[in-house]
């Protein structure tokens, strides 16, 4: 028996989540998420128009999460906290990375999804920036903005969620945590040029 049409956005994301995980990208229709919802596939379109709109909010919600449990990190942590984040979605079978390079590869040719994506990178690149300025007081080397170095992070965990999921040995422990140490590395040597 389908619930009334009073469900929140947030629930249809919840179930689309787990259609997605149950389902894979594959065979993900808006029929299923309205099946596990407990809804009509009528009140899916009235909170999302198309599959991928509702995709595009699922990547949302994945990344706002994620900074939401960053930014409560005391500064010491923020970073270490930011790499274990953008560690436990890079995987052979990354379902965050396999969405978004598939809605990446549709905004090629879909102006709308490019926009939203488009948004969704310059608010990781913020929310990076801004919790670097929270950790450093300048940029460990000169001519390098604390706003580049959000950019370069981005684009990093990016890079590396692309060749985890192209390479099913790719060393995902020892490159994190190298990428860890030069973080670390960074910032003690920005804390020594201080004093």
């Amino acid at each position: 028996m389908a619930k009334p049409n009073v469900i929140s956005k947030g629930d249809l994301i919840k179930s689309a989540k787990e259609c997605l995980v149950h389902n894979g990208i594959d065979k993900f229709t808006l029929r299923s998420v309205a099946e596990l919802a407990g809804v009509t596939q009528g009140t899916i379109y009235y909170h999302f128009k198309t599959k991928e709109q509702l995709l595009l909010h699922i990547v949302q919600d994945i990344c706002d999460s994620s900074w939401s449990e960053i930014s409560h990190q005391s500064n010491p942590y923020i970073i270490s906290q930011a790499i274990k984040s953008a560690k436990s979605r890079c995987s052979y079978d990354s379902f965050f990375h396999k969405l978004f390079f598939t809605l990446l590869v549709s905004s090629f040719t879909n102006e709308k999804i490019r926009r939203q994506l488009e948004e969704i990178t310059r608010s990781e690149n913020n929310a990076l920036t801004q919790n670097l300025m929270n950790l450093w007081s300048q940029s460990p080397i000169d001519g390098v903005s604390i706003e580049t170095w959000g950019i370069l992070i981005n684009a990093m965990i990016d890079g590396l969620a692309l060749q985890a999921l192209l390479k099913k040995d790719f060393p995902v422990e020892k490159t994190y945590a190298e990428i860890e140490r030069l973080f670390n590395s960074l910032t003690r040597l920005l804390n020594e040029g201080d004093k």
